[in-house]
């Protein structure tokens, strides 16, 4: 997942997150150590976190919005005519030190919060809203973009420049500038609602997601798990006060990755009714009431702004383009699916009637009973493979080689630059002629200050406006092992790291003139797609030969074995697509409404959407409830727009059969989607670029190959 700050929206967002403002006043004595009001001097501007507190980031916001709102009165009232230097430019210069630090907090809020990050989150976000309102309600600003944006075709600016001036108009026009003064006082209103309602969502979700942990009396209630994820549980429970006892923590997802395992039905379902029960149990952090607060909220902006519904205003700046594009994908997937998941339920049923279970298979059930047939058709258990994806190996031996085969990047682990947490890694990463090109960090493990999923974000984001060059971080929720102990991975958290890094390329092979179009700032549902290209790598044969060896014998995974899990990887493909779909059809319900038919059950919106779509399909829960769905309510990021993943899989699938067609993992193919896709940014457009790589437009066809659904 590409995260936005929250991981949020590209091209405009990138732009709020730099003007944020804050009440309190600055202390002077400070303002000679913010690590903030000065560029790092750190190569590629790499944030000294050795020198980075808590207590730095007000006074820092503060000196910062200062300077911005000087830079932006004296663009807005410039005597002198508008020019593309002295407007768009300007602005695109603009707000450094708010650069800064927004990039800074908006991350270590999400990955080392504490108490005090989590209030000035909640304090600043309001006030980010009101200041961005600030910007893009400012009559005489905004004179200035549409006149330039009028005579755009007598001002001689080359392709890029041209984007970014048309960039700047939508975005002001999209942020109410074309209003009347009651509509934008209106406006200002919901905004600042809206960024209190999301920043209450994920704390709520982060706090329960930690307070919702099982805890086990039992040891013999773990059988199933390895020793090692026995002692991980104890090590948990010593953690949380409760000693001789066992935790297992919650991941942000519905499914929970002990169901293969846990041979106890019991211990399931109540580990599964944790998870589906998280922000709607009516206790202190429900998110129901919040859910519909900001469904009502994103509608009536959407009505005030002149669009149908939040889900149209959304999709106007997406590759989709309408609603009616994305439930028309939606429609061609969901029978074929779910066709798909009663087959296999059959399978599994069968399985349970054979032990004489004496009951019917329950989403709690799925996972593990699919492992024993997955076990019986391909003599294939999750256990055997675990051992031969080891971290280390999959990283450096999986991910940096065939980034290296494909490119001819190579990477230099660095220990001379400060660290947020002692578990995260830095590489230097050099081009394939040797010179520096980016600074990637590596955050594996899971924490409690930490929030769920796998996600990246740029710290500093490519542009030779200023010269800046890429530092990009991958984030994961692994669990960390036991002293002593290897950290083992299941083949899909193997692929989680090839996909997080395909974002990490995207960042890192950014080659554009302005910060706007940096690295991922691309459209929503096109920012899935190079990432997803990516994860092909993690199961191409000699990709796997290379990575796939024992972590204590360095002996390579047995080819039966080897060939065993790569045929088994369409096995099971209708449950994780139509649990991803249901969490879709979720988003795309909330979103489609008009303010007045938002409706207060929450539960009762979920159920009635599933049977709409004929998706009700009990023993395949959604991926997310509402009151945990953080890519949709913690931020804006991906509101009405978590059809992406689905989306760009249509054209990934198209991708992976021209790389296999051309020869697959070669420098050659590399050099070609490096030069087509990943080092435009968002300098583009998107479908523009597809074609140039591809040679044609998508097709659903190869996505429901891909996912043996055809």
């Amino acid at each position: 997942m590409l995260k936005s700050s929250l991981l949020g929206a590209a091209g405009v967002a990138c732009l709020l997150a730099t003007r944020l403002a804050v009440g309190a006043a600055e202390n002077p004595a400070s303002m000679a150590d913010n690590p903030f009001y000065t560029a790092s001097p750190l190569p590629f501007h790499y944030p000294p976190f050795d020198r980075i507190t808590d207590a730095d980031y007000r006074p820092a916001f503060e000196r910062g919005m200062a300077d911005q709102l000087k830079e932006d009165d004296a663009i807005a009232n410039n005597p002198e005519k508008p020019t593309f230097d002295n407007t768009i430019l300007a602005m695109e210069r603009g707000g450094r030190i708010l650069d800064r630090v927004s990039n800074v907090f908006s991350n270590l809020k999400d990955l080392e919060g504490d108490a005090t990050l989590a209030a000035l989150d909640k304090e600043m976000a309001p006030k980010l809203a009101a200041e961005s309102d600030e910007i893009y309600l400012n009559p005489k600003l905004w004179a200035r973009v549409k006149e330039l944006y009028d005579a755009r075709s007598t001002l001689g600016l080359d392709p890029e420049s041209l984007r970014l001036l048309e960039r700047y108009r939508r975005d002001f026009v999209r942020a109410g500038a074309n209003l009347s003064d009651a509509d934008k006082t209106r406006l200002k209103a919901l905004n600042a609602e809206a960024a209190t309602l999301e920043a209450t969502f994920r704390q709520n979700v982060l706090a329960e997601r930690n307070a919702a942990a099982v805890l086990v009396p039992d040891k013999a209630a773990l059988a199933g798990l390895s020793d090692a994820e026995i002692a991980t549980a104890a090590a948990a429970g010593v953690k949380a006060k409760h000693p001789g006892e066992y935790v297992i923590p919650l991941v942000n997802t519905t499914i929970q990755d002990d169901f293969a395992l846990l041979s106890n039905r019991a211990l399931r379902e109540e580990i599964m009714e944790k998870s589906l029960g998280r922000g709607s149990s009516g206790g202190p952090y429900d998110n129901q009431a919040v859910v519909v607060a900001l469904a009502k909220n994103r509608a009536e902006r959407a009505a005030l702004l002149g669009y149908a519904s939040y889900a149209a205003y959304k999709a106007e700046i997406g590759t989709a383009r309408t609603v009616e594009a994305i439930d028309g994908l939606l429609a061609q997937l969901v029978g074929p699916t779910v066709a798909q998941c009663k087959r296999d339920d059959g399978d599994l049923q069968a399985v349970v009637d054979q032990e004489h279970g004496g009951f019917q298979v329950a989403a709690w059930d799925w996972d593990f009973y699919a492992q024993k047939v997955q076990k019986a058709r391909y003599a294939l258990d999750e256990n055997q493979l675990k051992p031969y994806l080891e971290l280390n190996s999959v990283l450096e031996n999986g991910v940096f080689y065939a980034a290296h085969k494909l490119y001819g990047i190579s990477f230099k682990e660095r220990h001379d630059l400060p660290v947020y947490n002692p578990d995260v890694r830095v590489f230097q990463v050099y081009d394939q002629n040797g010179k520096p090109l980016a600074i990637l960090l590596e955050d594996f493990y899971a924490r409690p200050s930490k929030v769920g999923g796998a996600w990246m974000n740029q710290y500093v984001r490519q542009n030779s406006l200023l010269g800046d060059q890429p530092v990009v971080g991958n984030h994961h929720n692994i669990a960390k092992p036991a002293p002593g102990q290897p950290t083992l991975l299941t083949f899909d958290q193997a692929v989680t790291l090839f996909h997080e890094f395909g974002h990490g390329l995207h960042g890192m092979f950014s080659q554009v003139k302005y910060p706007t179009f940096g690295g991922t700032s691309v459209p929503r549902d096109f920012v899935e797609y190079p990432s997803q290209v990516n994860e092909m790598w993690a199961e191409w044969p000699e990709v796997v030969k290379n990575y796939a060896k024992h972590y204590q014998t360095g002996e390579p995974m047995p080819a039966a074995l080897l060939d065993k899990m790569l045929a088994s990887r369409k096995f099971n493909q209708g449950y994780a697509t139509l649990s991803y779909l249901k969490a879709t059809l979720e988003d795309q319900a909330w979103h489609t409404l008009k303010p007045d038919q938002v409706p207060s059950d929450v539960p009762a919106l979920e159920a009635a959407t599933f049977k709409k779509y004929g998706a009700d399909f009990d023993p395949v829960p959604p991926r997310y409830r509402s009151t945990y769905f953080s890519h949709v309510f913690a931020s804006d990021g991906y509101s009405a727009g978590y059809y992406s993943y689905i989306w760009a899989d249509v054209l990934v699938a198209d991708s992976i059969e021209w790389f296999k067609q051309h020869g697959g993992l070669t420098r050659a193919n590399g050099d070609h989607f490096r030069a087509t896709v990943l080092s435009h940014g968002g300098s583009v457009e998107a479908m523009d670029l597809f074609r140039e790589f591809t040679g044609h437009g998508p097709e659903v066809a190869p996505l429901l190959r891909k996912r043996g659904l055809d």
